[in-house]
């Protein structure tokens, strides 16, 4: 702290904060009143570690440098995002990279779901949905990261397609319906999938935007957080998640010029990995195993529903 900001900077009180699944996540207060976030991107400490050993999915959205590359995006085009104070990469004298960010005050989006008072829910989720149309319209003709310059082969939802064949290979292991299932619910999948048509534009999406990963600051400002998965990509992708994730606030952010085929492939998509992920959370120790136990099971529900219908 001292060094990045200067001697003034004497660190009172460290607390580990409710992160995610893939980096741990600190406040610390300083003496003179400061206070700020630190980022720890310790792969021991990363419940999906397995996956990024073996280059699947998650490694796309896992790591400092992706947090870099979208932090530095977003500040340009105006999209609100905790700043970046200081990045250290060096791995000198410790194995992990990690960063000091700008602390927000506020609340996630979710808590104001509830709230009494219908002019704030109004705008605050039509503040969030003028950004995410805002930051959907950023465009490129090749998907992936910001930096990207070499084009990717073959359609980004391909990608999709075969990570939800690995999840469901795994959920099936473990859960009895998704067994005996197992085939029906594959078919199901490569059905929705030949009905997607080629695209070769795509939008800049957060890549995991539920409403807590949406900070909500004293002025009722949307602020995005936990940026790493963010990128180039189909934005029925974020549409599909974003629909299940916000429930009936998902009014204030939806889109009505969206590929309706290339949708619901991804909605589909979202409900196998999200059966899988929750399951693996559970199995590897999460904390808030309630949360993780409920996550496999009401994605296990969503999926079934569409080999029932």
């Amino acid at each position: 702290m001292e060094k990045v900001f200067g001697t003034s900077y004497c660190v009172a009180m460290v607390t580990k904060m409710h992160g995610g699944a893939q980096k741990v996540v600190y406040k610390i207060d300083c003496t003179n009143g400061f206070s700020c976030v630190l980022y720890v991107w310790d792969i021991t400490m990363n419940y999906f570690q397995q996956e990024i050993a073996g280059q699947n999915t998650n490694v796309q959205s896992y790591g400092s440098e992706q947090f870099e590359i979208n932090n530095l995006y977003l500040l340009e085009h105006s999209i609100r995002t905790p700043a970046l104070y200081d990045m250290n990469k060096d791995r000198n004298p410790y194995d992990f990279d990690y960063a000091l960010v700008e602390y927000v005050t506020g609340q996630a989006a979710e808590a104001y779901f509830n709230h009494s008072d219908s002019r704030v829910k109004d705008t605050i989720f039509q503040r969030l949905g003028d950004m995410i149309t805002g930051m959907h319209a950023g465009e490129s003709d090749i998907y992936g990261k910001p930096d990207q310059t070499e084009r990717s082969s073959g359609q980004c939802h391909l990608i999709q397609l075969q990570n939800a064949i690995i999840q469901l290979s795994y959920a099936s292991e473990y859960i009895d319906v998704i067994r005996r299932n197992q085939g029906k619910l594959l078919d199901m999948l490569y059905k929705l999938e030949s009905r997607v048509e080629r695209r070769s534009r795509y939008g800049y999406i957060h890549g995991e935007l539920g409403p807590n990963h949406v900070l909500v600051t004293d002025q009722l400002e949307p602020c995005l957080i936990d940026i790493e998965g963010a990128g180039f990509y189909d934005i029925e992708h974020e549409h599909s998640f974003m629909e299940f994730r916000f429930g009936d606030f998902y009014r204030y952010l939806k889109n009505d010029n969206l590929d309706v085929n290339r949708k619901l492939f991804y909605q589909y998509h979202h409900h196998l990995s999200l059966i899988s992920a929750g399951l693996k959370l559970v199995q590897r120790g999460y904390p808030d195993q309630q949360t993780a136990k409920g996550i496999s099971d009401y994605h296990t529900r969503r999926a079934l529903q569409f080999i029932e219908s």
